[in-house]
């Protein structure tokens, strides 16, 4: 078999890559490889979320263009992919945070992230979203924000990408040989494809990839859970945004609970946990599913499945919720049937993403994007296949490409990291 080119990795950036490609740079036969069906890896176990709220230029610059470009999405496909516009509302019970969200909101507004809606007060707040907690004292409201489809947008642009001659392998990838000094025969076990280009989009198995290449990538994968339940007594509107709680807190189990818990080293459950418990509601105006979010412990380890077990983790991260929610506790005695998966965030340390070649000569990289692939991807395959075909490039490519870590500044920056979150 002959390509124009081969991407490894069927889930939502490979296939938001091959799109671009044979769409709008010309590519006329990508040949995407994988050994599962498109879009069931990973991509289909996201929160299906996107915002423009980011602490720096290059990621507010990559995502506001993804944002435009699923815009388009939904305009050509009269809102297939399901877009909505609800927006992502942080809320705190501490003063100090409250000013805090302040000062982020200007620096993330001046980088290009607004519009939002700041509540300086806890009764400013509730006036417009009732539901929430008395002990609130304010919040932010970050406004191009929202959710949407990911398997439908992943359709969307595989069937196009399809019309103009893309297709899927069914396979794994084995090795890349090289002509000279670059990509010449990529090797499956359903073929060899002869193609010039190779990219490295295959998700949890990145860095495995990678090293077929001869090259490791600064990447390490965490275990992400979220749960969907039914709010059949209708406590959170369906127009609710995407609700943060932005503190950290204890979870008011009773004693017996606290003894059970204790009894089966459950420790982690008993002190003060992290921030960022959240939910968004799931579904059209008739639905009452929410999905529901919380990262209270951090395991990281190789991509393996099935992923570890929680058997605690809808109870604790409805329990969670109540905090910001009071209404929730009426499932306190009578926990809804809950509806759990997840999959892996593979993410560099300063969790950016990597897009741009390797050090062969026509192969190229486009992952790492952690909790945000679905939100990034028409971005970011735009971006990658701008790359690839030496096309001109954003502002922001500069930053997402993996010689960055050649700059001994940049690595300084990234040792001087206190949290797992965005420089």
């Amino acid at each position: 078999m002959k390509a124009d080119a081969v991407i490894c990795g069927a889930g939502i950036a490979g296939v938001a890559t091959a799109y671009q490609l044979v769409q709008n740079f010309g590519l006329g036969r990508v040949v995407i490889v994988d050994p599962l069906p498109p879009l069931t890896l990973t991509s289909d176990k996201s929160t299906e979320c996107y915002r423009n709220w980011w602490p720096n230029a290059p990621m507010v610059g990559l995502m506001n263009r993804s944002i435009d470009l699923l815009e388009e999405f939904a305009r050509q496909t009269n809102n297939a992919i399901h877009m909505t516009r609800q927006g992502y509302l942080y809320v705190t019970a501490d003063p100090i945070r409250l000013s805090q969200m302040q000062a982020e909101a200007q620096l993330i507004t001046a980088l290009g992230g607004g519009p939002f809606d700041f509540y300086e007060s806890g009764d400013e707040l509730r006036a417009r979203f009732p539901f929430l907690t008395p002990m609130s004292v304010g919040g932010l409201h970050a406004r191009r924000a929202g959710w949407f489809s990911a398997q439908q947008l992943g359709a969307h642009m595989l069937d196009r990408a399809r019309d103009r001659g893309a297709e899927v392998l069914k396979g794994t990838v084995l090795g890349v040989e090289t002509i000279g000094d670059r990509v010449g025969v990529v090797t499956t076990d359903a073929g060899t494809v002869e193609a010039p280009i190779f990219v490295d989009a295959a998700g949890p198995m990145l860095d495995e990839v990678a090293r077929m290449l001869g090259t490791e990538l600064p990447v390490q994968s965490e275990v992400h859970i979220k749960v969907a339940f039914r709010d059949h007594a209708a406590v959170i509107p369906r127009s609710s945004p995407m609700m943060i709680w932005s503190d950290p807190q204890a979870i008011d189990w009773s004693p017996d609970e606290r003894a059970w818990l204790a009894e089966q080293s459950r420790d982690d459950l008993l002190g003060v946990m992290p921030a960022a418990c959240h939910y968004r509601p799931e579904g059209g105006a008739g639905s009452q599913w929410v999905v529901g979010l919380w990262e209270y412990h951090r395991i990281v380890q190789e991509p393996t499945w099935p992923l570890p077990e929680d058997p605690l983790y809808p109870e604790v991260v409805i329990r969670g919720l109540t905090t910001a929610v009071p209404g929730l506790s009426v499932y306190r005695d009578h926990l809804p049937q809950p509806v759990v998966d997840g999959g892996y965030y593979t993410k560099t340390a300063e969790n950016r993403p990597l897009i741009g070649p390797l050090p062969i000569e026509g192969a190229f990289v486009v992952g790492a994007f952690s909790g945000f692939g679905v939100m990034a991807a028409a971005g970011a395959g735009e971006l990658a296949a701008q790359i690839i075909t030496d096309s001109p490039l954003p502002d922001y490519a500069r930053a997402f490409s993996p010689d960055r870590y050649q700059d001994p500044n940049y690595l300084t920056e990234i040792s001087m990291l206190t949290t797992t979150g965005q420089i």
